[in-house]
């Protein structure tokens, strides 16, 4: 399609004749309404024209009527495209976490860690959750209480220590930009202040605000209005990639000789564990957007990763094709729908939105196409006939479309892991997570925190940890065992882990182990709570107490506690913990 790139600011408001008559046509608005109404409505719709990318209001309209009546003639956006399974890097069994070849690509990616960006995709609220404020300020596990967002800056402090260690400049920073939304900006701006950026400084952080559109009553793309004001909506994550470009952020970091830029989501802090191996196969295929992806169960609400072949122009186009989109994609292939091979999982793996872009030629296409991602419609039909939507419908982008605006010489890969790696979610209220398979809420993602430490301890060391029981609390199901907490200073890599642990370390099921700095641990045996910090060696300890545990809250009590806790229903019990402080080595 056609690309707009960012227009220069227009001189001349839009006056309510020129908003009513070719290309706007927006009459309606301003029929029936008193004068004061209709300046209101003006100058809103003249704020909202000045913020559009991708040529203002105009090219917004003129993009939707385009697609509502593609939609309306039921125009399938993938036909004429032939499905196959996409090129990429399988790190799982024998190449998987602890093999070789993982530790290979580990140090690969190592070494391009001072040339790393970050972007936090942040503009859900948890409402949905029975959460009231953002989610990136859920507390991710109890046993220390930290928040989403503070992990997340953990990782970025411990990967910038590394790399201010390896290449001798102190005085380098990893730089983390967040997208955030009109519901969250301001309570993100004040989580990151009130704690002082959590040891991030606040150069390094740059917020990028979203903004909605013009929500739209029917195919002709006129404009909803509700309570005297235009109605908006939300636009999609996508607007990601034009506002890193629109407020130049995409461009300094290239210049900066900045290489990678990994785009995350809200409440999964595990891909940080996987970022150096990514930054591997990335650059060892030299790809400029690498999606991590995990094995796909038929049906399972997360797009496929396919690529898709166009016969007629001899070309391909490596993408994620949304679950609703791909059985009748697939429908027209000899598998017959969106069903398992003989692995028991789809062909196609599962797109989770952890994205690692070249920052290069990520930037070029940006240039060219002012990163509008293109867009989709997605009206709900009152009618058969396709004329009336039940409610008024928007435009909407999506972030993992970013293939659209590359060139036909860039290469975009995937790299499949499994899923305990790099893929946990808090976004599921109480209700709905008793249905699902994962739950996908605090309690299945606290669990997966610790399961994903637990696992990567055995496969760096030596180390017995004994396994999970199941629990349930508020009619949520999980496995829950011993609660390892890793800090990332602890290990940026398995590779850094290996050398972290050593001699055999054994780990009751009811034990708490916080690692909290570099330290070596070696012959450890544990039942109970143990935090180690500092830079030392632990050696040969034999530890037993009776540490806290998790324990269900009175349903009389629940009301009264934390956020944090009542989407959990659970919290730790007072209880004993031995400190070590390990100083040199």
């Amino acid at each position: 399609g056609a690309f707009h790139v960012l227009k220069p600011e227009r001189n001349m408001p839009l006056t309510e004749q020129e908003l009513s008559e070719e290309p706007y046509l927006q009459g309606h608005l301003f029929s029936d309404v008193s004068e004061d109404e209709k300046n209101t409505r003006v100058a809103q719709l003249n704020e909202i024209d000045s913020r559009l990318p991708g040529g203002g209001l105009k090219g917004y309209l003129e993009r939707s009527r385009v697609l509502l009546r593609d939609t309306q003639a039921g125009v399938n956006p993938f036909s004429g495209l032939r499905p196959e399974v996409p090129a990429g890097q399988t790190l799982t069994g024998e190449a998987g976490p602890g093999s070789d070849s993982f530790g290979a690509l580990e140090r690969l990616g190592m070494a391009e860690l001072h040339k790393c960006a970050f972007c936090l995709v942040a503009g859900g609220l948890g409402e949905r959750l029975g959460y009231p404020g953002i989610k990136i300020g859920i507390v991710a596990e109890v046993t220390t209480g930290k928040t989403f967002i503070e992990i997340y800056c953990e990782f970025i402090l411990a990967f910038q220590a590394y790399a201010q260690e390896t290449t001798g400049r102190q005085e380098l920073l990893l730089p983390l930009a967040i997208m955030t939304s009109g519901d969250t900006h301001d309570q993100t701006v004040d989580i990151m202040e009130r704690n002082s950026f959590f040891g991030l400084k606040q150069e390094q952080v740059h917020f990028l605000k979203q903004e909605k559109v013009p929500a739209l009553m029917d195919i002709d793309a006129r404009i909803a209005a509700k309570d005297g004001e235009i109605e908006t909506k939300p636009h999609g994550h996508g607007d990601v990639h034009g506002l890193l470009h629109q407020h130049g952020l995409s461009s300094k970091w290239a210049a900066e000789g900045r290489q990678w830029l990994f785009v995350f989501q809200d409440t999964n802090p595990l891909p940080f564990r996987i970022l150096c191996a990514l930054i591997g196969v990335s650059s060892q295929n030299n790809y400029v957007m690498n999606s991590v992806a995990i094995p796909r169960i038929p049906g399972e609400s997360i797009g496929g990763i396919c690529r898709l072949i166009d016969e007629s122009k001899g070309t391909s186009l490596t993408i994620n094709v949304e679950y609703n989109q791909l059985d009748p994609l697939l429908k027209e292939t000899p598998a017959g729908g969106d069903v398992a091979d003989e692995s028991g999982y789809s062909p196609y793996p599962g797109n989770i939105n952890v994205l690692l872009f070249k920052l290069d030629e990520y930037c070029q296409r940006l240039a060219t196409t002012g990163g509008i991602v293109p867009e989709f419609v997605n009206p709900k039909w009152a009618d058969k006939e396709k004329t009336k939507f039940k409610s008024p419908t928007r435009l909407e982008c999506m972030m993992q479309d970013f293939p659209r605006l590359c060139s036909l010489d860039d290469k975009v890969g995937m790299t499949q892991l499994d899923r305990w790696i790099c893929k946990t979610s808090v976004k599921n209220n109480l209700q709905d997570a008793a249905k699902k398979n994962p739950p996908e809420c605090a309690l299945s993602a606290e669990a997966d925190l610790y399961a994903c430490n637990a696992r990567l301890m055995q496969l760096a060391g030596d180390v017995q940890i004994e396994p999970p029981e199941d629990v349930c609390f508020l009619g949520i199901k999980a496995k829950l065992g011993a609660r390892v907490v890793l800090n990332p200073f602890f290990a940026i890599s398995l590779e850094q882990m290996k050398a972290r642990l050593k001699g055999r370390i054994e780990i009751s099921r009811k034990s708490t182990l916080i690692l909290d700095g570099c330290v070596v641990v070696e012959d450890l045996k544990l039942d109970g709570s143990l935090k180690v910090s500092g830079t030392g060696t632990v050696s040969g300890r034999s530890i037993q107490n009776q540490g806290g545990q998790i324990v269900a809250i009175p349903e009389a009590d629940l009301a009264s506690q934390p956020a944090s806790l009542q989407i959990r229903g659970y919290t730790l019990s007072p209880g004993e913990m031995e400190t070590v402080n390990s100083s040199g080595s």
